[in-house]
């Protein structure tokens, strides 16, 4: 089963990893959406590949109508606290399959994983 595991990326959890961010992306997995929520200069500079940018300022706003709220969400910032904010933000607009990628983007980038930007 510990194979099984491995190969299969895990369930989304109100905190996520990195690493478990990678998975699933790894995976093929079509069905979540990476939110980045620092502003849009710094969001140009760098960013997760394929994550869309929602700057904390406008978030609840400009997510609305944009994503169904049963959708697989990972948010990140610069920092835990300003990811933790933007997900208490979205649980309370009713969307519920919310992560926070623990770490945001220092963490992504340190693991070394893809990045893209000027």
């Amino acid at each position: 089963m510990n194979a099984l595991a491995s190969v299969f990326p895990s369930e989304l959890k109100p905190q996520a990893t990195a690493q478990e961010l990678k998975s699933r992306l790894d995976w093929g997995e079509p069905a979540l959406t990476i939110i980045d929520v620092r502003d849009r200069a710094d969001f140009n500079e760098t960013r997760i590949q394929g994550s869309i940018s929602m700057p904390l300022v406008a978030l609840t706003t400009a997510i609305e109508g944009s994503l169904e709220k049963e959708r697989d969400i990972y948010i990140y910032g610069d920092s835990d606290a300003v990811t933790a904010e933007a997900a208490n933000q979205l649980r309370t607009a009713g969307y519920q399959r919310v992560a926070q990628l623990r770490g945001g983007l220092p963490a992504w980038k340190a693991a070394r994983y893809p990045v893209e930007g000027v």
